[in-house]
């Protein structure tokens, strides 16, 4: 854990509301790193973890609460694409609860005072592919299969002893139904968070199907979307609250439009401060940015959750 004094984040959701970072990926390429490699990130673990520790503090100082890990691309399968044992790669998944811990510790050292927490990250099977079939789901693959892949890396990163696991960018209920089984047992509670289009799921079902998956799991401390566009944040964190009952967790992009063929973001940025207010009211309590969101935003996310 990152402070033995801090209440654990599902005591502090019960009590009010904490913020999350923005982009890893975006920090990272404003400090000038080459993110085009299929492990995107994930590469940096190996390669130059001290950036990654770096952009963790950066999103500390700004007023976060929460870092997620560089972690949502690493994988046992991906790393192996790049001749790394499996040895070694599961140093790396672990390395990346313990940069963004470090980070936490200098923050506290510059002199954060505020609770920090860690949330090791677990992305989609369709990350791991690197071609953009996280956003689409439905992989051809069975729960049992997709469990099997998705356990031993949360295995590792339960071990590294995070704060919560975050079950992210979910497109579909066969991979939710598959990361709730395979976070059962692990001692560390997770959230868990579909990217979505509208009032469905990328794969198309709807919310409160896929919602209510995670309704009786008690591993699930939080339940919502991220990397979604912040104006269908909106309906979802609303019927995600209703749904479950529990805390809603929220980080859209910037709501900039992701290109695959030319690897660009096109568009311009309708990520608003104000919509915190909103998200909070209908039952939100992990509230940050996703992609292109990066730590002036977040620091309006925190005035505004502080002011109210």
């Amino acid at each position: 854990m990152t402070s033995d004094t801090s209440p654990t984040l599902a005591e502090a959701l019960a009590a009010g509301t904490a913020v999350l970072d923005g982009g890893m990926s975006n920090q990272l390429e404003s400090a000038g790193h080459d993110l085009s490699d299929e492990l995107w990130s994930a590469r940096l673990l190996a390669e130059r973890p001290e950036a990654i520790t770096e952009a963790h503090l950066a999103y500390f100082e700004a007023g976060a609460n929460v870092a997620i890990t560089a972690s949502y691309q690493a994988t046992f399968e991906g790393f192996a694409k790049r001749g790394i044992d499996r040895e070694r790669a599961a140093q790396l998944i672990a390395l990346s609860v313990e940069l963004a811990r470090d980070a936490a510790r200098q923050a506290r050292a510059k002199g954060v005072r505020r609770p920090l927490w860690v949330a090791a990250s677990a992305g989609p099977y369709g990350a791991m592919l690197a071609d953009g079939s996280e956003y689409r789901g439905r992989y051809g693959l069975t729960v049992d299969e997709l469990e099997r892949f998705h356990r031993p890396r949360l295995e590792v990163l339960a071990a590294a002893r995070p704060d919560v696991l975050a079950l992210e960018t979910v497109p579909d209920t066969d991979e939710a139904e598959a990361l709730l089984r395979a976070v059962r047992g692990l001692g560390v509670p997770a959230w868990l968070s579909y990217t979505v289009a509208g009032d469905r799921t990328r794969a198309g079902q709807p919310l409160e199907e896929a919602f209510a998956l995670a309704a009786d799991a008690d591993e699930v401390i939080a339940v919502g979307v991220n990397c979604c566009a912040p104006g269908d944040a909106d309906t979802a964190v609303a019927t995600a609250a209703r749904v479950t009952g529990k805390p809603v967790v929220v980080y859209p992009n910037s709501g900039e439009a992701w290109d695959a063929e030319s690897r660009a973001w096109r568009g311009r940025s309708t990520f608003s401060p104000e919509q915190v207010e909103g998200w909070r009211a209908s039952g939100a309590r992990l509230i940050g940015g996703c992609c292109r969101v990066g730590p002036e935003a977040i620091t309006e996310v925190a005035r505004t959750l502080t002011a109210a």
